[in-house]
């Protein structure tokens, strides 16, 4: 895609170490002090659940901007069946153009070419008041529970879409996350130590 000014296309391997710094400039002390999903995306391209033809990078006058990817998961319905659904992320853009549109282009973009692909629900971990705006809405509403979560806790950052209308309409469960997301915190640690420093700070509306 081409228009408003970007571009989105497939990542390339070459430019793997590119989108991870992006990434890890985008997350610095946003949700702990430092970051691991710069860490997270090295893992996850080589996950069998990795869906590559979902793995996006923006481009705004050449320079790379952005980035979204999808993994394969379940929900593990209350009736005995798998059913195979997205999640997605880490999905950032870069720090200094946030707030600009771009991240909705690039998610809209990317929940189109996954439709486009068959899928038929995404599910993660969001802000309502962002992802709300491209037709996202708290899992709940579909019967969907979020793994490991107690019953009553607060379950408002746990959000779904559907990307075929009905997919979820006789399905009630507990979706999983894909365990490719579980990085070690000593690994990402030693990950970190081969891109330039960076102060970790402690900062408020930190939630780690």
């Amino acid at each position: 895609m081409n228009t408003n000014g970007v571009k989105i296309r497939i990542e390339n391997k070459g430019e793997y170490r590119q989108v991870e710094n992006l990434i890890r400039e985008s997350f610095w002390n946003v949700y702990r002090p430092g970051c691991s999903e710069h860490y997270v995306i090295h893992v996850l391209r080589d996950d069998p659940a990795f869906v590559k033809e979902l793995d996006f990078v923006m481009e705004k006058d050449g320079a790379l901007i952005g980035q979204n990817m999808f993994m394969k998961t379940v929900i593990e319905a209350d009736d005995g069946r798998d059913i195979d659904v997205l999640t997605m992320g880490p999905i950032c853009i870069a720090p200094e153009l946030k707030r600009r549109g771009y991240g909705k282009i690039l998610l809209d973009y990317s929940l189109e070419k996954a439709a486009e692909l068959g899928f038929g629900a995404v599910l993660f971990e969001g802000n309502i008041d962002f992802y709300g705006k491209s037709g996202f809405s708290y899992a709940r509403r579909f019967g969907i529970r979020y793994h490991d979560l107690p019953e009553g806790a607060d379950d408002s950052f746990f959000l779904c879409r559907e990307l075929i209308p009905g997919y979820l309409d006789d399905v009630t469960g507990v979706y999983q996350t894909p365990a490719g997301y579980y990085v070690d915190d000593a690994e990402a640690e030693e990950f970190d130590k081969s891109f330039p420093p960076k102060e970790k700070l402690k900062l408020p509306g930190q939630i780690f």
